[in-house]
């Protein structure tokens, strides 16, 4: 059964809190330990623990995680036709988007003879994990995929839980080959991620993971990136959540087939509608019922439903500020001008506008990235792009003249904060014979 719509301003503070609550976050303290329970097994028996794992839940037993770069192949084959064009289609949109994201470096003259520059190197090996479970995910292999083959990481790991056969779905493996991928590894969850962090004997350990999944791949990233020279990660990508604000002008079919294509991911995704339109509501709350008995995944779907609300509004004002509040990590404007709200609900992974714009079309083939920042994270993390595929470095170089003129800020500044060695670093070179030597000859 589909949730009866509530008003906003008659629930009380904690009422509205628990609203927009997320489902995955709710049992935080138990998940961690499991999952932190999960990386030390990997961190101590690698390769063993990754099978086993594997086994209890995937139930799949496997002799060992790699697939040969000619095993990928063979299963790429088997894409069908219909398949394979469509994920031509959509990779070059995203490359065609994300190469337009190139960093350029900088290069100036902060004062005469002191050259400051920002430069830009690919990261050398990045993790790309793509989550597996209910549904075979090639658009993920491209959204990670595509924007490492165009920073040019010289190794991209993929890692995805196998299916029933052991194997990766044909069309996983088609989207890897276009995207270069380099070695391809079967593994799901918390333990894929920690032989990603610390390597195995099969698996090396990689400078970055990269990649959407479920509460326990979301904690798993956050705990092995605070391990002492462990890798970095790219955002809190966790379960999926849509929210949608639309005003009388929207279509509540269309409302609901975009909350129910949120929903369908997994039951702890999540799917959000705002309006000032009591009767849009009602309209889309009666559309959710009709197309959810048409749905293959329609149980899975009603459980995340569960967690999900249809919220009336006093306004389009108010329902921007709860947006805001709530920062989500897809956020659909079904509304007259709506482009004119962009900036104020700005705090979202990424932005669907217009009654012409499915959230589906920035999971598969706008070109936009759907790995998005969930949990509320949206207010301080970014889409992934290609600026996540780089490490940027800065260099300095002065003349003589340069230090010459700086000398005195640095020295002042040094014995402000009483570090001599720091004053002493600037003062030695400007007695120094070099310094004479080379500043006679050298501006």
């Amino acid at each position: 059964m589909i949730a009866q719509a509530v008003i906003w301003n008659q629930l009380s503070s904690s009422e509205q809190q628990q609203r927009l609550s997320r489902p995955a976050q709710q049992a935080s303290q138990q998940l961690m330990a499991q999952v932190q329970a999960i990386i030390n097994d990997v961190q101590r028996d690698g390769d063993k623990a990754l099978l086993e794992y594997t086994q209890r839940f995937d139930k799949v037993s496997l002799t060992r995680p790699r697939l040969e770069q000619e095993q990928v192949a063979a299963l790429a084959a088997q894409t069908p036709q219909a398949v394979k064009e469509a994920i031509d289609l959509a990779y070059a949109n995203i490359k065609a988007f994300h190469q337009a994201q190139q960093p350029q470096n900088v290069v100036m003259e902060t004062m005469p003879g002191v050259r400051c520059e920002q430069r830009f190197a690919a990261l050398e090996k990045v993790g790309l994990y793509i989550p597996g479970g209910s549904a075979s995910l090639p658009s993920t292999v491209l959204m990670c995929g595509v924007p490492a083959q165009i920073a040019g990481c010289q190794e991209r790991v993929l890692i995805s839980p196998p299916d029933a056969s052991g194997q990766l779905r044909p069309a996983i493996c088609y989207a890897a080959q276009l995207c270069g991928v380099t070695q391809v590894f079967l593994g799901g969850g918390a333990q894929a991620i920690a032989a990603l962090a610390y390597g195995t004997a099969s698996i090396p350990a990689v400078d970055k993971i990269i990649g959407p999944g479920n509460s326990y791949v979301t904690a798993a990233k956050q705990l092995v990136s605070q391990i002492p020279g462990g890798p970095a990660i790219d955002l809190p990508a966790g379960p999926s959540e849509l929210l949608v604000i639309a005003d009388d002008s929207a279509e509540a079919e269309f409302v609901a087939a975009d909350l129910l294509s949120q929903a369908e991911h997994g039951p702890d995704s999540q799917a959000l509608l705002l309006s000032p339109d009591a009767a849009m509501v009602e309209a889309v709350r009666k559309e959710l019922e009709r197309q959810l008995a048409e749905l293959p995944r329609a149980e899975i779907t009603a459980q995340a439903l569960t967690s999900s609300s249809l919220i009336v509004t006093e306004s389009l004002q108010q329902a921007a500020e709860i947006s805001q509040r709530y920062a989500p990590e897809h956020l659909s404007l079904q509304i007259r001008d709506a482009n004119s709200w962009i900036e104020r609900t700005n705090k979202a992974g990424s932005v669907f506008v217009g009654h012409y714009a499915p959230e589906s079309g920035g999971d598969y083939a706008t070109g936009t990235n759907h790995v998005l920042p969930t949990y509320g994270y949206a207010r301080n993390y970014s889409s992934l792009g290609l600026l996540d595929f780089y490490r940027r470095y800065t260099v300095q170089e002065l003349t003589p003249a340069g230090l010459a003129a700086l000398a005195p800020a640095i020295t002042t500044l040094a014995a402000e904060e009483e570090l001599d060695a720091h004053r002493l670093a600037v003062t030695r070179r400007m007695q120094s014979a070099r310094m004479q030597k080379d500043a006679g000859g050298n501006s």
